[in-house]
């Protein structure tokens, strides 16, 4: 790498506080060009920190925290994609920008194919420097901002993604939030499409094991030999065609969580050796007597009723008593049709970044089919009927004209739905979880309207004229509460004529047309 000559004497920097509040680890084997590289960052408010080899730099991942962390190719003991593994296999935030030759930039690509944020060729300008790890810099606090956003919508609504405020979800939600960060079995139940896998996923990432392998199986998708192979392993020579030693799945997810899906479906045979398993913590790969310790916890789920397959001698007691330490039940989307509303928004917020589609409401009538319609595919059907939607849309407006298309089924076909309720849309669900979404990131992006637009993935304009409006609704509700519901009286407060202001209740969605 190039030396970088002090910073003061390359570049004028009239902003030494980009980097404030965030730490980058430089790590080369030249110390000389460390030193440089660091000087010119620290010039601009960053907190650096040297390492002159692979594995000094892979000690101090391994004893701090750094934001960004920006490493030589090269290095004799440990090299730049080594550094790069360990930074994401070991669930570490920072960014990690690759500095490498001209005639490395295939392995730079490869860096970026494994996750790298970017990379530098040498020799290394001081702009370019500045500006690559600016932009590094910059995704980290968008990703924070958006981890304590779904934290704070997690606190209000749900748990890592798993969201309901109906008394079923709250139950499961509060048992979630209980048992994740221990160590004890959980066996979750709830019929196809309910979520179970997101709930076991979610209780993973809350628990210490968070940075370890999540790995999950479907009981039902295989045949019991193959099951059998995959859980346990096998030796080379185990039987015809096992020309190599395999690991199974339970030495793939030691230290982590192995997730088994459909349990109900496990043959009684494999029933067996799953529990002794659970019990002793050791595994026997087929055709081995060794015994192989490993530390896994262990999430199941099912559809069925395993209290009736344990009477009809189709699943063993002990097992079912060994895996329900901890049950977490989900109830259908029937029987939580309040959560309709906040599911919709979810999907919605997903897909319009998924797609660059600038969604910004769901016509009532959309709503009022939805909550009427009984979802034996429980929310996946819903979230597939959303995607096909935001797909589809060409307004940004989901109409009925998007459900219609959306509906391959013919399942929404016949007429429009009368809409129910009062002549009022204050505090429909919709429109205050999207106020929520966006007044809580524009106060984790300080007041920054731009920063807040990207985080919510539309246009800053957009995100200016719906806080005007929300603003113009709040002025509005005051007057007519302070008027006993008197729209004459109100609009005098307002300043308007009354038919200005049944025209900007109308334009607002106060009331309907």
């Amino acid at each position: 790498m190039k030396t970088l000559e002090p910073a003061e004497k390359r570049h004028e920097e009239t902003a030494a506080d980009r980097g404030e509040g965030l730490k980058v680890l430089v790590v080369d084997d030249n110390e000389l060009h460390a030193e440089g590289t660091a000087e010119a960052l620290r010039a601009i408010g960053y907190e650096c920190v040297i390492a002159t080899s692979g594995k000094a730099g892979a000690r101090k991942i391994e004893s701090d925290d750094f934001d960004v962390v920006l490493t030589d190719l090269r290095m004799p003991d440990l090299d730049g994609l080594a550094l790069l593994r360990k930074v994401k296999d070991e669930g570490h935030d920072a960014q990690v920008v690759v500095i490498t030759g001209q005639g490395d930039v295939k392995t730079a690509v490869e860096a970026m194919r494994q996750g790298a944020a970017n990379f530098l060729t040498k020799p290394v300008g001081l702009p370019e420097l500045r500006a690559i790890v600016d932009k590094a810099a910059e995704d980290v606090r968008r990703n924070r901002a958006l981890r304590q956003l779904r934290r704070q919508l997690d606190a209000k609504f749900g748990f890592e993604g798993v969201i309901g405020d109906s008394q079923g979800m709250h139950d499961a939600l509060e048992r979630m939030k209980k048992f994740a960060p221990t160590d004890v079995t959980v066996l979750i139940q709830g019929e196809t499409g309910t979520g179970k896998e997101l709930v076991a996923k979610a209780i993973h990432n809350n628990s210490s094991r968070k940075n370890r392998p999540f790995i999950e199986i479907n009981c039902t998708a295989t045949t019991e030999h193959l099951l059998d192979d995959l859980l346990f392993g096998h030796e080379k020579g185990a039987f015809t065609g096992a020309d190599r030693m395999r690991k199974g799945l339970f030495e793939e997810a030691n230290g982590g969580t192995l997730f088994l899906d459909e349990i109900g479906d496990m043959p009684l045979n494999l029933q067996a050796k799953l529990l002794k398993v659970l019990e002793d913590q050791k595994v026997y790969r087929i055709g081995s007597n060794e015994a192989i310790k490993v530390n896994v916890r262990v999430l199941s789920a099912t559809y069925k009723d395993l209290e009736a397959a344990v009477a009809n001698k189709e699943f063993r007691q002990d097992l079912y008593f060994r895996l329900k330490v901890v049950t977490i039940k989900l109830p259908p989307l029937r029987q939580r049709r309040e959560d309709i509303v906040l599911l919709v928004w979810h999907f919605i917020k997903e897909f319009r970044i998924t797609f660059s589609k600038p969604i910004e409401r769901v016509d009532d009538a959309v709503i009022e089919a939805l909550k009427r319609y009984a979802w034996p595919g429980n929310v996946r059907e819903l979230r597939n009927l959303i995607q096909g939607m935001v797909v589809l849309d060409t307004n940004g407006v989901l109409g009925l004209d998007d459900l219609h298309a959306a509906d391959t089924e013919g399942r929404f076909q016949g007429p429009a739905p009368a809409p129910s309720g009062s002549d009022t849309l204050i505090g429909r669900p919709l429109a205050e979880i999207e106020r929520y979404y966006s007044e809580k990131t524009l106060e984790l992006t300080g007041g920054n309207r731009e920063e807040a637009s990207k985080l919510l993935g539309i246009g800053e304009r957009t995100l200016y004229r719906k806080f005007r409006e929300w603003k113009e609704q709040d002025q509005i509700k005051e007057a007519l509460q302070a008027s006993e519901g008197n729209r004459a009286e109100a609009a005098r407060r307002l300043g308007l004529s009354e038919a200005k202001l049944t025209s900007k209740m109308k334009k607002l969605g106060l009331v309907r047309e």
